[in-house]
């Protein structure tokens, strides 16, 4: 097999890639269903831009663990001018102003930033002193480094984005050695703000969006239409689903954004229960994947990075999928790998081209 299959190609970590070909393979049948049995204008794009996103990754893992410590800083610093810039010369759409248009591409610096909070708090923790990781001085600077791009993003309003960067980085705190007495000051903290920010933050859509979500049945035509409806194509599929091109909900547009947002219900009314368990199982395998990484990585600095990134993806499946069920309000977070959308894709392989690279770190145990 050496002899055959030039080493670089061989050294690549198939198995990840192969799970994430599957996820996105079974995006692209769906997204194909969802437009009537066409490439275009989703399904195409969708598997062209995996595959060069997927390059991409591929590429990144070739660059050695120093390089990403290197960058770290100066990259988060680059991104937040460039969320100012989202204020100055951004354009909006859905009600948000959230993208810059650079004329090749359009893309959202709130996105990059997610994978940019896990490498710069990792990048801290890192540098600070174990001794020091209990006291005041392993809390102020990462809070400042929270709060900058989190105001940047609320003003947006983009509070899904906030709230994946608190997540990002208390998750890189607690595998840095957090006491626990700070998750629960943090819970205290969020109980005693979250009425503040419910009645003077958010504005009447996502206000409506977060009392209607365990109960969308109470407007059922108006703030509860996406749940109600995304209930309807998951429950419809049953166990075996409808059939590849048959479901009604997404093909009779009673499914909105079926395609990004919602296209887990899509999926399920058309490939059911036992579709659902795939997409999922898939996931898992990915998860464990780059958890396997940051356990094994014998450099602090690749373990704090591949545990926050991994945990940054399953931030995302997570969301989605108890948003689509009606367990959550409905937030803007498609479906890793499996959704229509170049952001969000784009994150999601900068974070699996980074666990990559830690993967082939010398320092580190083979995977096994």
């Amino acid at each position: 097999m050496n002899g055959i299959v030039p080493a670089p190609i061989a050294a690549l970590p198939w198995r990840v890639i192969f799970v994430l070909f599957g996820l996105a393979t079974f995006g692209t049948a769906v997204l194909y269903s969802a437009a009537g049995g066409s490439f275009s204008p989703w399904a195409g794009n969708h598997f062209l831009r995996f595959c060069v996103l997927m390059t991409m990754a591929v590429v990144m893992s070739r660059l050695p663990l120093d390089f990403w410590k290197k960058i770290t800083f100066p990259l988060y610093l680059v991104l937040l001018l460039m969320l100012v810039a989202v204020e100055l010369i951004g354009f909006a759409g859905g009600g948000s102003q959230r993208w810059i248009n650079l004329g090749v591409i359009t893309f959202q610096p709130s996105e990059l930033m997610k994978p940019t909070v896990v490498l710069v708090t990792a990048w801290f923790f890192d540098r600070l002193p174990p001794s020091k990781i209990t006291g005041w001085d392993a809390i102020w600077p990462v809070a400042i480094m929270l709060v900058v791009p989190s105001i940047l993003v609320i003003i947006q309003p983009d509070f899904d984005a906030a709230l994946a960067y608190i997540f990002c980085a208390a998750v890189v705190g607690f595998l840095a050695g957090w006491p626990l007495i700070y998750f629960i000051g943090g819970g205290v903290a969020v109980a005693i703000l979250a009425p503040l920010v419910f009645f003077f933050g958010l504005r009447p859509y996502q206000q409506d969006r977060v009392l209607i979500f365990l109960n969308p049945e109470n407007d059922p035509l108006g703030a509860g239409y996406h749940i109600t409806q995304s209930k309807i194509a998951i429950g419809s599929g049953g166990i075996f689903g409808k059939g590849f091109g048959n479901g009604t909900q997404s093909h009779l547009d009673y499914l909105p954004e079926g395609h990004t947002d919602f296209i887990f219900a899509t999926m399920a009314e058309e490939w059911g229960l036992l579709g659902g368990l795939i997409i999922i199982g898939l996931y898992v395998l990915l998860m464990r994947w780059g958890l396997k990484v940051a356990m094994e990585s014998t450099n602090r600095y690749g373990q704090l990075v591949a545990g926050g990134l991994t945990c940054t993806i399953f931030f995302y499946i997570m969301i989605n999928l108890l948003m689509v069920v009606g367990f959550a309000p409905v937030a803007g977070l498609p479906l890793p790998f499996v959704s229509h959308g170049g952001s969000s894709m784009l994150t999601m392989m900068i974070c699996v081209g980074i666990i990559m690279s830690i993967e082939r770190h010398p320092g580190r145990k083979a995977f096994s």
